[in-house]
Order: structure tokens, then C-alpha cells, then sequence
């Protein structure tokens, strides 16, 4: 099992991150891959988990400990997988989702895609109270956003539905952010997220 990986980030799609380690490219699947965007062909750290199935070895890609350790707990509960984990983690008010939590409300979980009410259900059944030592964590909040550019706002896109956003959520937001200024992908990614878990 690996815990992290340093390398160098070679390639970025809307579903994974590539990073170079002593001349081998590791897919690594992320929430939001366009956060390495400002990090291409630098030397970083990234925390892994790794899912073993029969077809495929995938690995998951983290930016802290934390983050690996909230997920790992999401992926513990009954009908949520590595996909929906990995979905609801690109939000990344990753205290907020822990409060829905905690105040059992169902409403804000049943936001994310691959979540129903049965499940929103489950993850407040399973983890209400076995998530404060991660509020102590430095888990990242969201950054604050602005500004532009067509490109990073179609990858933003293509990023939502690799997450699992329906195409009715995706033109929805769409909308929404063609009125925001966003310079990079990332922060076209992490908006759009924003008005998601809004409506």
C-alpha cells in the first residue's frame, strides 16, 4: 500500500493528475486535478490510497493527511465508493460537509452526485461523532475567487462531469459562472463547486 508519492506533475485531464517518479508517469485520480495546475513540473508530495480491483489498480491523489483521512472515512460507509468519495471531496469546505454531518442534514449531503437521501442517511449514520478530531486538522477551506478565459472554463466542465455532475447541473452552472471572473481552471472548478452545493 503506498502512502504518498513525490514527483513532478507532467499532465493534468479532468479526471487525474500524471506525476513523473524516477522516470515512471503514475495516474493519480483527484477531486480537483486543476489545483496542479499552477504546480506543473514542480517537485510536490502527494498522499495516495490505492483500490485494487480486478480489472483496474487506481490510485487516489490527496494534497495533505488530512484530506486522505477524511476521505477514508467517507469510502468506509456503506454506498458510497472511491468516485462519489473522490466527488464530494472536490468541495473542498470540507468543514462544512463535516458539520451537515454532524447537524444530520441530509439536504446538503444529497447535493453531491451518487448521493440519494438513503445514503446521505448512511454517511450520518455512520460517521456523526467520529469526525471532530479531523476539525482540528488543518483541513483547507475554500480560497476566495474571482475572474476569465474560455478554455479554463471548459476544462472546469469537463472536470464536473468526470466527477459525476449530471449535464442539466453542468449547463446550470455553466450559466451561473459566465458571469464570474475567474483566471485558472481551478478556480473556475472550485466555484462552480460552490454554486452546486448552493442550490
Amino acid at each position: 500500500m503506498y502512502e504518498y508519492i513525490i514527483g513532478q506533475v507532467t499532465a493534468i485531464t479532468p479526471a487525474y493528475i500524471v506525476v513523473e517518479n524516477q522516470g515512471i508517469g503514475y495516474q493519480i485520480q483527484c477531486g480537483n486535478p486543476y489545483f496542479y495546475s499552477s504546480k506543473m513540473n514542480q517537485s510536490l508530495q502527494i498522499y495516495l490510497h490505492q483500490v485494487v480491483r480486478e480489472d483496474a489498480h487506481l490510485l487516489y491523489g490527496f494534497k495533505t493527511i488530512e484530506e486522505k483521512k477524511l476521505f477514508l472515512r467517507l469510502i468506509s460507509v456503506s454506498g458510497i465508493g472511491p468516485k462519489s468519495g473522490l466527488a464530494i471531496m472536490a468541495n473542498e469546505d470540507h468543514v462544512g460537509l463535516i458539520q451537515a454531518i454532524e447537524t444530520s442534514d441530509a439536504t446538503y449531503l444529497i447535493k453531491f452526485p451518487g448521493v440519494g437521501k438513503k445514503t446521505a442517511q448512511q454517511l450520518i449514520l455512520d460517521l456523526k461523532g467520529k469526525l471532530a478530531d479531523l476539525l482540528n486538522e488543518e483541513l483547507p477551506l475554500d480560497a476566495p475567487i474571482k475572474t476569465t478565459q474560455v478554455p479554463q472554463l471548459e476544462e472546469a466542465l469537463a472536470a464536473l462531469q468526470a466527477l459525476g455532475y449530471s449535464e442539466r447541473e453542468v449547463k446550470r452552472v455553466h450559466k451561473e459562472l459566465l458571469k464570474e471572473s475567474c483566471h485558472t481552471t481551478d478556480e473556475y472548478l472550485r466555484v462552480a463547486l460552490r454554486l452546486i452545493m448552493k442550490t
